[in-house]
């Protein structure tokens, strides 16, 4: 049996984004955004799981691309990867290097 999979949640409250960007097949333009995500707990599927007192409104950076309208929008929930929630877990607040 593998290992439960925890991954944490939060609101994004800031995007910056950089001067990097890439081009897909479909000849969309990807930039590559900052997102500052305040943390609010762990996703549902993982409901035994309870949020570190001291991480509870902590702010992470995490790193996504953005192409559309609706990526750029603050204020809504987003999930971190299994590999982000692990390294905010062990103390990493920025994953952005």
């Amino acid at each position: 049996m593998r290992g439960k999979i925890r991954k944490l949640q939060g609101i994004v409250v800031k995007i910056v984004k950089t001067d990097e960007s890439k081009e897909d097949e479909e000849g969309n333009r990807w930039q590559k955004c900052i997102f500052v995500v305040e943390l609010t707990g762990f996703s549902k599927r993982t409901p035994d799981e309870k949020i570190p007192d001291e991480l509870r409104g902590a702010k992470v950076k995490v790193v996504r691309w953005c192409c559309f309208d609706w990526h750029y929008r603050t204020g809504v929930r987003v999930t971190l990867t299994p590999e982000e929630t692990e390294a905010v877990l062990k103390g990493k607040l920025d994953l952005t290097s």
